[in-house]
């Protein structure tokens, strides 16, 4: 009876024999991992495009990709015949005061590739690339950098110019203050256009973080009948995209074009100041325009062009699937690119992309297509 009673104890402890065991290795095996992966490591997150299968792939209408070479792109435009001369590009920019006071700080150091960037290097960086793209996408066209006076501000770019207007640049200001530096600039134009200029300059107002790839001086050519230009997309809410704005360079232009964005002005003041962070002057652009009697916002839904008298100014408007395409967060999001894409608008922690993409694009190696590298890209957050 004693036996059959230590027989089975043992029989009964070899669970918790087996238990323990198991237990000894999985410690060991995490030590040992821990040991060979240091911990820095372990959640650490990509430094480089990951490509995966380009969306879209079968789709007629949208961009196929054979790796990174554009099987159907049709190119940039070829009939410039030197407009783009007369193009000047205008974004709003300015260094904060606070990324400056963070500039050693190591925990804002971002890795792009084989660069590594603080707060105010990668603002700066976003900034030249944007330039870049200009300069091979349209290499006669010129650009000009709104910013506060105050700003250290420096950029020695050709065809580059910066043109300091007095106000509110803080961040919580900032989208409120383009407008109104928007408006200043085209007063100033205007005070300065003779009344019947020999040579005519347009303007694209644009945000910093965008890719021009294809010629925009046939905005000009192919519709001359309009004062200013906004892009929009299907949506209800926030049907229009301020980051790309045209204005057509005559003086009538340029003054319905500013009364136009006062209005806008007024409104964002006293409708949207809330959200004047983000997001106010597109719910402010976007009250402007559906509140005009008979304005049909159903032509929102299809990414066809149309104009529309807007009170006294003609408005162009644009599709964002062309003229402000936004790249998807991760591989697939969105059917595919269309084909021909002129701006690549890189909102948010897109910014990272934006980067790799001209790195990509001016290295040596065989790129084809930048297109298709952002096509193919499989980061699910770009972490920027």
């Amino acid at each position: 009876m004693k036996v059959f009673s230590g027989w089975h104890r043992f029989i009964f402890g070899l669970p918790l024999l087996f238990i323990l065991i198991h237990m000894y290795y999985v410690m060991e095996f995490y030590k040992n991992s821990k040991m060979e992966v240091p911990h820095s490591q372990l959640n650490k997150k990509f430094e480089h495009l990951v490509l995966g299968p380009a969306a879209g792939q079968g789709l007629s209408n949208r961009l196929q990709c054979q790796g990174t070479k554009a099987l159907n792109r049709s190119g940039a435009s070829n009939s410039r015949s030197g407009l783009d001369e007369s193009v000047t590009f205008v974004t709003v920019f300015t260094i904060y005061k606070s990324s400056l006071d963070n500039v050693d700080d190591k925990s804002s150091k971002t890795v792009v590739g084989n660069a590594s960037y603080n707060k105010v290097d990668r603002s700066m960086a976003v900034l030249n690339v944007f330039i870049n793209f200009i300069q091979v996408a349209m290499p006669r066209s010129k650009v000009v950098i709104l910013t506060d006076p105050a700003s250290d501000l420096s950029v020695h770019r050709n065809r580059v110019s910066l043109y300091p207007i007095q106000g509110e640049y803080s961040r919580d200001k900032l989208m409120l203050q383009r407008i109104r530096s928007y408006i200043i600039f085209l007063e100033t134009k205007l005070q300065n256009l003779p009344q019947n200029p020999r040579n005519i300059t347009h303007y694209i107002f644009t945000d910093s973080d965008i890719a021009v790839v294809d010629d925009l001086g046939q905005i000009f050519r192919d519709r001359p009948n309009f004062d200013l230009a906004l892009t929009f997309r299907n949506n209800k809410a926030q049907p229009l995209n301020s980051g790309f704005i045209a204005v057509k360079g005559t003086p009538d232009s340029i003054l319905r074009a500013k009364l136009f964005l006062q209005e806008v002005l007024k409104i964002y003041s006293s409708k949207y100041i809330n959200a004047s962070r983000m997001l106010g002057d597109q719910l402010a652009l976007a009250w402007v325009v559906k509140s005009k009697p008979h304005f049909d916002a159903r032509r929102f839904a299809k990414p066809l062009a149309f104009a529309e008298d807007i009170g006294d100014t003609s408005v162009l408007f644009l599709p964002c699937a062309l003229y402000n395409w936004t790249p998807p967060e991760g591989a697939g999001q969105f059917h595919g690119m269309p084909l021909d894409v002129k701006v690549v608008h890189f909102k948010g922690s897109r910014k990272r992309l934006m980067l790799e993409s001209w790195n990509f694009y001016s290295s040596p190696s065989e790129i084809e297509d930048m297109l298709c590298l952002i096509l193919g890209s499989g980061r699910t957050k770009y972490d920027f």
